[in-house]
């Protein structure tokens, strides 16, 4: 057996990595230290993590001398990478580790391991939630697990979730469902999440992603907001996820104002008496709109019969189908003219969110079905229905005819689902690489089609 004496300069090295796995005291103190030092792609200092490895190197041999098992489950092998789905993105989310239960801008919280005891549950909303979503999407905050952002959170996947939740702490994966109940995949509504969970590396291989709302009829895919690298994103994701999808569980936050259900009620308010209730203003509503509200307004329309103008949803995007309900609420009502353009006013939400005002039945006149395209019956090029038809937040008929034509010319290389009546990015990109085919640059070539386009498109 070695002399102690021999043992000594070993022992001089005691920053050892800790493992992802152990919920010693020890282990938890070293992963906060761990998590407050900058990593060296955001600016750490690359000797720290070569005295840890060596560290690791000289404490193993010092176990394996004293006939202990700490080298055999240093040297255990790491779990394989997931597989991606066909037809994800080239590098799925795999690299997104996230930082341990903390305060507010990384102070110190209630609780530091996985198996955090009770959170509290501050009172939100659906809307709310989205809300606070969004804000960090139109902000780009970008991916960190050991920075805080301006509000507090932590810039992970799980920081995200906590910050639209309101917690008062940065949580992880692994406590989140502390503070949220397991509903199934046919509950989901926007602001409900969808929580994978990795036992073999309870850090780096686990991720959460925000519901917001399905994306296609046959619920093939939903609106995803997610904490990322490399920033704050919000996209159409299959379900549940690109890889792992079979893993990911469903969960509804607690301390949702609503109740279990959330937005399923016409009455009832948040918090803050204003997010469920007040009017938020007509710019939350039209072409280009995607907001918790526009799904408050569908659900309380199909509640005073207007679910026959839907065929899906009602969901975050403002759509056709949202203009007629509105409209045929309105018409209802006996307004006319300007007062029932199907964009809802201070009047049309205080009726509905009151459950006031007369429904939607049969007496009631209903608004003109929209234009449709006439069929080419590929004897030529229908007219152009004009460049409004095609921009954020249109939803047309005309949309779903340019797009199956672009299919048929070659020019449908970025749908992944579709083409639909939906105007997306991927509209957009194709009607771009058919412009470019032409010849067109610049402003020629802008993913907008107009009259010049169209005509070539069609003939």
């Amino acid at each position: 057996m070695p002399r102690t004496d021999q043992l000594s300069p070993l022992l001089e090295f005691d920053d050892v990595e800790p493992g992802d796995d152990c919920i010693c005291g020890g282990c938890n103190a070293r992963r906060r230290a761990r998590l407050h030092a900058a990593p060296v792609h955001e600016g750490g200092h690359a000797a720290a993590r070569s005295v840890r490895r060596r560290a690791a190197v000289l404490m193993a041999a010092v176990g394996t001398a004293l006939g202990g098992g700490a080298a055999g489950a240093a040297t255990a092998a790491a779990a394989p990478a997931p597989t991606p789905t066909p037809g994800g993105p080239a590098s799925p989310r795999a690299g997104t580790p996230q930082g341990e239960v903390s305060g507010l801008f990384g102070g110190s919280a209630s609780a530091r391991s996985f198996a955090a005891p009770r959170i509290a549950t501050p009172a939100t909303t659906r809307a709310r939630i989205i809300e606070r979503a969004q804000r960090w999407v139109d902000q780009k905050v970008p991916y960190s697990m050991s920075r805080y952002w301006s509000d507090g959170y932590r810039q992970d996947c799980s920081g995200f979730v906590s910050m639209a939740w309101g917690l008062g702490s940065s949580q992880t994966t692994w406590t989140l469902p502390d503070v949220a109940e397991r509903i199934s995949r046919d509950d989901l509504q926007p602001g409900d999440i969808l929580v994978y969970n990795n036992p073999a590396s309870p850090q780096s291989g686990s991720h959460v992603t925000i519901f917001g709302g399905w994306a296609d009829s046959a619920r093939t895919h939903y609106t995803a907001y997610e904490q990322t690298a490399p920033a704050t994103l919000k996209r159409s994701t299959p379900y549940a996820y690109w890889n792992n999808s079979a893993s990911y569980v469903p969960y509804r936050y607690k301390g949702l104002s609503t109740g279990g259900n959330g937005g399923g009620s016409t009455g009832g308010g948040s918090s803050d008496g204003t997010a469920s209730t007040a009017f938020p203003g007509a710019d939350r509503f039209g072409p280009g709109a995607d907001n918790a509200y526009v799904t408050r307004l569908g659900q309380m329309l199909v509640q005073r019969g207007g679910g026959q103008f839907y065929t899906q949803g009602p969901g975050p995007r403002w759509g056709e189908a949202d203009r007629r309900a509105t409209e045929a609420f309105q018409l209802a009502q006996g307004w006319r003219g300007s007062e029932a353009d199907g964009i809802p006013g201070r009047a049309t939400w205080d009726l509905l969110v009151n459950g006031k005002g007369r429904n939607i039945d049969g007496g009631t006149p209903l608004p003109p079905p929209p234009v449709q395209p006439p069929a080419t019956g590929g004897t030529g090029a229908p007219a152009f229905p004009g460049a409004d038809r095609f921009a954020p937040g249109a939803a047309n008929d005309w949309v779903r005819q340019l797009g199956e034509q672009l299919v048929r010319k070659g020019f449908g290389r970025y749908y992944t689902t579709g083409p639909g009546p939906r105007w997306t990015e991927a509209d957009r990109r194709n009607v771009q690489a058919f412009q470019e085919a032409q010849g067109w640059r610049g402003a020629e070539a802008d993913g907008y089609p107009g009259p010049d386009t169209w005509k070539r498109l069609f003939s």
